[in-house]
């Protein structure tokens, strides 16, 4: 329901999500036609909404949730594309070296 306000959203987080909305965490809302999203964040002095309407076309999930799952987790990257339309499903990452990962940042191999 798009016509939510500050405390409707955080209710959904609380009663429906089971989360926190005082996290930090972003909270994304598509409506039903997927043409516009809210994003609740709290930000340790207030709330904070986000609203977007497309004057064409939708937003795409990377994927659905799973049965009995009621949200998907996005990292800032893939919220970022979503916001700007592209389809996450056909978007492809390329490798990059993580913390942790064996390849040091000089060794050559590592962009490959």
């Amino acid at each position: 329901d798009m016509r939510k306000g500050f405390d409707g959203l955080a209710a959904v987080v609380r009663q429906q999500l089971r989360r926190e909305p005082m996290s930090g965490e972003l909270f994304v809302f598509l409506n039903r036609h997927r043409d516009r999203v809210k994003i609740l964040y709290w930000d340790r002095s207030g709330w904070v909404i986000f609203y977007k309407r497309l004057e064409r076309g939708s937003f795409k999930l990377p994927a659905r949730p799973e049965p009995g799952q009621r949200a998907l987790q996005l990292d800032a990257a893939e919220l970022a594309l979503l916001l700007e339309g592209i389809d996450l499903a056909d978007a492809k990452r390329r490798p990059r070296w993580m913390p942790g990962s064996r390849r040091g940042a000089l060794d050559p191999r590592a962009n490959a």
